[in-house]
């Protein structure tokens, strides 16, 4: 049972998987992986038939999850997966129903760079889609944190990280106008970092 359950989903964030099992994403059919790094996260789409692309700013990223969508599902072509930064999605407005940026937001420069990486993000899901975000966040280590200026600290685990609170994130869903399909929920890794959990469903038109 346990390699079954491995080879349908893969190394899948358990919250990502969370959603599959309460069935969040069974009407959606496009999907895209933003800084996809080995495709851990689009396993279990392109075994069920999902119409998957991805992109990632490394070369060896791309060129992988190339051939694991190769092995996987000979529906997705090779042009489906691109080399490009989450500010520069290479995509119309409204192509996907289902956006998985997943510990990406936490390398940006600055607030201006996370303002750029989440509308360029914003702008591709379709009217009734969804994104799925994990980034780091100070939510419960807020004294634990050098911080080194534009809202980049320097972890307790020795990395640095753009992080946002529960306040930023609240202003952004007033910003894209957007509704919470699942509460905000950090995970505090034994006080070395704090990962939340940001989902978020676009409006439909009127």
């Amino acid at each position: 049972m346990i390699n079954n359950l491995q080879t349908e989903f893969g190394n899948i964030d358990i919250y990502l998987f969370d959603q599959l099992l309460k069935g969040r994403y069974n009407d959606c059919r496009k999907v895209i992986d933003l800084g996809c790094g080995t495709g851990r996260n689009i396993v279990y789409f392109l075994r069920n038939g999902y119409e998957v692309h991805a992109l990632d700013i490394d070369p060896a990223a791309v060129e992988y999850v190339k051939g694991l969508s190769a092995r996987l599902s000979t529906e997705n072509p090779p042009s489906n997966f691109v080399l490009a930064r989450v500010e520069e999605i290479p995509y119309e407005d409204a192509s996907f129903d289902l956006a998985i940026c997943n510990t990406v937001f936490h390398f940006a420069s600055g607030p201006e760079n996370f303002d750029e990486m989440v509308k360029s993000v914003w702008r591709v899901i379709k009217p009734g889609g969804y994104l799925f975000a994990r980034l780091a966040s100070d939510i419960g280590l807020e004294t634990s944190m050098q911080a080194l200026g534009k809202g980049r600290y320097l972890m307790p685990d020795g990395t640095v990280r753009f992080l946002v609170n529960e306040q930023i994130l609240l202003k952004y869903n007033r910003i894209l106008d957007a509704d919470m399909y699942e509460p905000i929920k950090t995970t505090n890794v034994n006080n070395l970092r704090c990962m939340t959990t940001w989902c978020l469903q676009k409006k439909e038109m009127n």
